[in-house]
């Protein structure tokens, strides 16, 4: 069954374009990451699904119902912001309990409800204090829990992690994750860091400009890539990009190699110069510059020891390298 069906979505602020001719469906207990740079319209996209945006044009089904005209409250969606949004008068069983005490529900449904959620996000000491009393990945939870109490029909998720720390972010990452398989809930999040976006998607919708430029599970988009775009968007250090007749290809194409399918060898096609070497523990990212003065990423995995300034010759599999054209289409054989 489809959570969620958007069909032909287009958003303007007068003259200014930010969602263009958008269609896709989420499937019920699907995750699915809507993920690109700054001001490429996937908030717009969310808030336009939660009620908060009027879409220009197109229409918003949720469980196969037409909600175009339907007020945020009565939609049947719960949201997640970045900023957690959290009354600071009220304690946490204060905040979780507020949305339905206005929608009438029973005390004692209320009360189950929380003691349900707390328990699920391990925070049932909590439920007493204030925000204020909180840290941020408390908060966090807070701020999910009071959407899981209202058992919606989609979740939507507004970069909430990206207030917390690098270590919070990992943990509540986790926590995520583990939400949606426990609850099978179908769930919308939005973020810029590819990171998030390729370890918690079941699906993920790359977005520029307004604009669907691919959508794919993480290894879809990771191995497959439709343009130069997504190649370079997903991967962490992201793909290298070299000039095709440097190596041999066509004029105007690029190759695309990303720095794991790199390697340093006595005889390369690409020759350069090191100049800097970052010792990660786990793996080893060495960059190297062409005499071109094109910057190139080499990830070795393990410890190595590479002097700054040496010479090096790399080379690549053929069966690991993309082509781009002029456009920054993909070249397929």
């Amino acid at each position: 069954m489809t959570a969620l069906t958007l069909t032909n979505i287009s958003k303007s602020f007068g003259a200014v374009e930010v969602l263009k001719d958008i269609s896709l469906s989420v499937e019920q207990g699907e995750f699915v990451v809507f993920v690109g740079p700054s001001g490429c319209g996937k908030s717009t996209l969310l808030r336009v699904i939660a009620g908060l945006e009027d879409a220009t044009s197109g229409d918003v089904q949720i469980d196969g119902e037409l909600v175009n005209n339907v007020p945020p409250a009565k939609r049947g969606i719960a949201m997640v912001f970045q900023s957690y949004a959290l009354y600071p008068h009220l304690t946490v069983r204060g905040n979780m309990a507020l949305g339905l005490k206005q929608a009438g529900k029973p005390k004692a449904e209320i009360e189950e409800r929380i003691d349900k959620a707390s328990r699920m996000l391990s925070m049932k000491e909590l439920l007493e204090r204030r925000p204020a009393e909180l840290s941020g990945g408390q908060r966090q939870r807070v701020a999910i829990g009071r959407a899981i109490v209202r058992e919606p029909k989609l979740f939507l998720f507004d970069e909430p992690l990206s207030n917390l720390d690098a270590a919070l972010r990992m943990a509540t990452r986790i926590e995520i994750a583990r939400l949606h398989r426990t609850l099978g809930a179908s769930m919308i999040y939005v973020t810029h860091d590819q990171t998030e976006a390729m370890t918690l998607a079941d699906k993920i919708v790359v977005l520029r400009d307004g604009e669907v430029e691919q959508v794919g599970t993480p290894m879809q988009l990771y191995n497959d890539p439709a343009n130069q775009f997504v190649a370079g968007f997903l991967g962490a250090p992201s793909m290298n990009f070299i000039p095709g007749e440097q190596v041999g290809a066509p004029q105007g194409q690029v190759l695309g190699i990303r720095p794991e399918h790199l390697r340093i060898t006595e005889k390369g096609r690409i020759s350069g110069q090191v100049t800097y070497v970052e010792k990660l523990g786990g793996d080893t990212n060495v960059m190297v510059e062409t005499k071109d003065g094109l910057p190139i990423i080499v990830r070795l995995f393990g410890q190595h020891d590479i002097a700054t300034d040496a010479s090096v010759q790399l080379d690549f599999d053929d069966a690991h390298s993309f082509y781009f054209d002029a456009d920054g289409n993909r070249v397929r054989d």
